[in-house]
């Protein structure tokens, strides 16, 4: 019987953290086993606040997948996010080591370091290097250089960096509940994985992840990720502007979101019966007695809501979006348009505000081409939980600053070094 490995995901949002469990067959398809999410806390924007209250809460997350999988997390690999993100595009050169002979591996990782020799501030730490193209003796556009022959070898990359201390202080969060951190993975990137497909990749393509807390901006030129950062504006901050406008808690504000995002008939349906019933003045009100709301607000106007609150609040986020695509030069170079992912896609209006914001094509993504205990986690709010999973399987994804080593290569190691440590310590709780 064919073995199969176990890749394990931690999404560390604003909101929410998810952690996902999922079987690797032999051909590389990913099969969800166990999924958990838990409330966010001691995160703030993306980035760790209060250790003791993010460790708490991944652990919460972590013991909910481990019972529903059936077995314990041993390594894992994590979302990084916040405004720390940012990224450079850097190009290589080196002579190929034998010239007579093909060019090898050990080639392409001397250029990657080549690429990778760029002059970063001691609080930066470079978390992936993802080659844009290669040249080889002047020839452009070349995806796999391997097994060519030729002299001099040259890379475009794409370097994406943090801040050193909120990556250290993510990776520290998990690694006290005892699990090995496999690699830190952008969570932009994690989305990208999920819910772009490979056509809309080559041909070009914006993918905006709405967050709780911050917005992630990845663009796809030619296939390969061409530039990335992360605005400090997300969801809550619609659901606090509707908190502050309705005079309610957060937590009744977040229902309305919610509610307006899944119901978009339901102002439709309740326009039909008053015009039926000859009362025009309520054709806008929206019946709120359902969500048991502890203000017990009945009815709200939702032109109220959306045009008045959360409309500007989309107007801000896809402005500011706007600016990050004039800042990268690539606006001109993704006729397949914005691809629009992350909890906050849901919100009631966001693709209209994109399309009108940005004048380009938009579609809202969802996590693609995985199987098993999916039925929670199909919307874009999982994604980038999703996306650690499917990087895993695929070349390419998850290189990191040691070079070549994609997820693939660490994610097909079973996952034992945690496993038999608490299994070893289980034992030794019955001893004398």
């Amino acid at each position: 019987m064919a073995r199969t490995s176990t890749i394990t995901g931690i999404d560390v949002g604003t909101s929410k953290i998810t952690t996902l469990v999922s079987s690797i067959g032999e051909e590389g398809e990913a099969r969800v086993i166990g999924v958990s999410t838990a409330v966010s806390r001691g995160l703030r924007k993306g980035q760790v606040v209060n250790i003791e209250e993010a460790t708490a809460a991944i652990s919460s997350s972590l013991e909910g997948t481990e019972r529903m999988a059936g077995s314990s997390i041993g390594r894992a690999y994590v979302c990084v996010g916040g405004a720390h993100i940012a990224s450079i595009n850097s190009h290589g050169v080196v002579a190929v080591a034998e010239p007579e002979r093909e060019i090898t591996e050990f080639d392409i990782k001397r250029v990657i370091d080549a690429a990778k020799a760029v002059s970063l501030p001691s609080s930066r730490e470079i978390l992936h290097v993802l080659p844009r193209g290669y040249v080889v003796d002047g020839q452009e556009g070349i995806v796999d250089p391997i097994g060519m022959t030729g002299i001099r070898l040259e890379v475009d990359t794409h370097i994406v960096t943090g801040g050193a201390t909120a990556i250290r202080n993510l990776r520290k969060c998990v690694e006290e509940l005892g699990v090995e951190v496999s690699g830190m993975v952008f969570s932009g990137l994690a989305s990208a994985a999920a819910s772009l497909s490979d056509t809309e990749k080559e041909l070009g393509v914006i993918l905006i992840d709405i967050g709780g807390g911050t917005t992630d901006v990845a663009i796809f030129v030619e296939g390969a990720l061409s530039y990335s950062s992360v605005i400090p504006i997300g969801a809550i901050n619609i659901t606090k502007d509707l908190a502050a406008g309705l005079r309610v808690s957060l937590e009744s504000a977040e229902k309305i979101k919610l509610a307006l995002g899944e119901a978009p008939k339901l102002p439709a349906i309740l326009e039909e019966e008053s015009v039926k019933g000859g009362k025009s003045d309520k054709t806008d009100e929206i019946d709120l007695t359902k969500l048991g709301l502890p203000e017990e607000l009945k009815t709200v106007s939702k032109k109220t809501l959306v045009e008045g609150i959360i409309k500007p609040r989309l107007n801000e986020i896809f402005t500011m979006v706007g600016l990050e695509i004039k800042r990268s030069g690539f606006g001109g170079m993704t006729p397949s348009g914005i691809v629009l992912t992350g909890g906050g896609a849901q919100t009631v209006g966001a693709v209209e505000a994109a399309r009108r914001n940005l004048a380009m094509p938009v579609h809202v993504g969802i996590p693609q081409h995985i199987t098993g205990l999916i039925d929670e986690i199909m919307n874009p709010a999982y994604t980038a939980s999703v996306g650690l999973i499917l990087g895993s399987t695929k070349t390419g994804m998850g290189e990191s600053s040691s070079g070549l080593s994609g997820f693939r290569k660490v994610g097909e190691r079973i996952q034992i070094k945690g496993m038999a440590g608490k299994v070893i310590d289980f034992v030794k709780s019955f001893l004398p």
